[in-house]
């Protein structure tokens, strides 16, 4: 090995341990961000389709880390519907979510006009 190659060497060693704390840091602040629940709220609207009841109030602030799940758990007791009863949600009158989606990913990716709008209806309508 040449000098400037066991210099260029020494200089990598010594630098590793130092990467390696600072990328452990990097980690742990990463992992902390994630265990820290998301408080913003999502401003959502319903929109009946069909024969769907309406709501009296249809814009609602929900909590962006809630599963979509949430919301359509909240929809269900808005309406007064059971767990037997038909109920199926779209956002913007295109697609219905997963369950296990989360509200404010949705959101980001589908927003209009600063609102998830929220399409249900009785029966299959799109999809």
């Amino acid at each position: 090995m040449s000098t400037t190659e066991e210099s260029l060497s020494k200089e990598l060693d010594a630098n590793l341990p130092n990467t390696n704390e600072s990328l452990q840091k990097s980690f742990e602040q990463v992992i902390e961000s994630r265990k820290q629940k998301d408080t913003s709220k999502v401003v959502v609207r319903f929109r009946a389709i069909g024969n769907a009841p309406i709501l009296k109030q249809n814009f609602y602030k929900i909590t962006a880390s809630n599963k979509f799940q949430t919301v359509i758990q909240f929809l269900r007791k808005e309406l007064r519907y059971q767990g037997s009863d038909p109920l199926f949600l779209y956002i913007n009158s295109a697609f219905a979510p997963a369950p296990d989606e989360i509200v404010g990913s949705l959101f980001k990716s589908f927003n209009t006009d600063g609102q998830l709008i929220i399409n249900y209806s009785t029966m299959a309508a799109w999809g």
